[in-house]
């Protein structure tokens, strides 16, 4: 039998992809003690690299994920172990343990990533995660995609049942909006919900995805059962245009650039995959047309259309809300201003990201919000 003092670090499965990572460096040595949501290492995936957190307190009892050298998913890179647990024991851990092959993992991972619903608003592309009895919906911003939960979806549907989507004009969903405003972007949403079932679920929102779910639970109290607010509009007048105008009118790298390392308090997050996956899906027709009719009639000005945070409490809903303290898109002081009763967390080291570059302390938030 396994001792319970032994934990294994493995090399984590971010987003549905996620076949294999790279270990760019360790950020802590041998024999270091550990609390929860230390950060371990640097891990390098095609998409971006992060850090890996640790999700269990103990010694780092042994480092075995090499720097510069690529591992699949679950492989183990470390082991950690309570200081009075022989060497003995942890040698035997490491030459017993097999990491599980892809075939021999959940039924989630066997099955199809991605799937579509059909919605009045088109083709909307989703995934699904999990089987808890809690259902947790995710709403990406502005630009974004499904992808912006890389660090959020597996290890919220280890307690519930999660759907990302990608919104209309974004991702692989339909490219034509045939209503480009808040409202209109939350009926897609209601559609979403309704057209697969979803009878009632706690939004998460990110950025412009915050102030569809606020628009949501106004129109739709009888789908929401919690919010999630993370670096949100809606919330106050207050967004950085010049981040949306270069965002939407960016066509090169050398633009793109830029305009992306305004998003997270460390620019070295911004990789050249990131980059290129984005100017693809900027070069697909229909998406300049798209994020255009978004930015004028949601940002019109330079300033948010819509502040919503006094009509949404009244439907008296529980609300967390999220910031990274190093906001430049929307600032965190907007944080300071909420109804009663709303929870308010500002997390220091990210900026409008957050989920990104906190992902543990960020689950751990919505976990609570949820109640999983």
């Amino acid at each position: 039998m396994t001792d319970e003092r032994i934990k294994p670090l493995v090399m984590p499965k971010w987003g549905l992809s996620m076949a294999e990572g790279k270990v760019t460096g360790w950020l802590k040595k041998p024999g270091a003690a550990i609390k929860v949501g230390d950060e371990l290492l640097e891990v390098e995936t095609d998409k971006i690299t992060n850090v890996v957190e640790a999700g269990d307190a103990g010694v780092l009892r042994r480092i075995l994920g090499e720097p510069d050298t690529i591992y699949p998913v679950k492989a183990l890179i470390g082991v950690l172990a309570d200081s009075d647990v022989p060497d003995a024991e942890i040698d035997a851990f490491v030459a017993g343990y097999v990491t599980p092959a892809a075939e021999e993992g959940s039924d989630e991972d066997a099955g199809p990533q991605y799937e579509f619903a059909e919605t009045p608003a088109g083709s909307l592309r989703y995934a699904k995660r999990g089987s808890g009895p809690e259902t947790i919906v995710l709403v990406h911003g502005f630009g974004g995609d499904l992808d912006n939960w890389l660090f959020n979806i597996d290890a919220l549907a280890e307690h519930a049942t999660v759907y990302a989507l990608d919104l209309p004009g974004h991702g692989q969903s339909t490219k034509s909006l045939a209503d480009a405003s808040l409202s209109g972007m939350s009926k897609a949403l209601a559609d979403f919900l309704d057209k697969l079932g979803v009878s009632a679920a706690h939004l998460v929102g990110h950025s412009m995805g915050g102030a569809i779910c606020l628009r949501t639970a106004i129109d739709r109290p009888d789908l929401v059962k919690s919010l999630t607010l993370i670096s949100s509009a809606g919330i106050g007048e207050d967004i950085n245009i010049d981040y949306i105008e270069r965002f939407a009118g960016a066509s090169s790298r050398r633009e793109l650039k830029p305009a992306l390392e305004q998003l997270f308090e460390d620019p070295n997050l911004v990789s050249r995959q990131l980059i290129d996956d984005l100017l693809k899906y900027k070069r697909l027709d229909g998406v300049s047309e798209a994020l255009n009719a978004l930015a004028k009639s949601m940002f019109p000005g330079g300033k948010q259309t819509s502040v919503l945070a006094d009509e949404a409490a009244r439907t008296k809903r529980p609300v967390t809300v999220i910031w990274g303290a190093s906001d430049k898109i929307i600032p965190a002081s907007h944080a300071a201003t909420l109804p009663a009763g709303w929870r308010a967390e500002v997390i220091n080291g990210a900026g409008h990201m957050v989920q990104m570059e906190k992902a543990a302390a960020v689950n751990a938030l919505i976990r609570q919000g949820v109640g999983v």
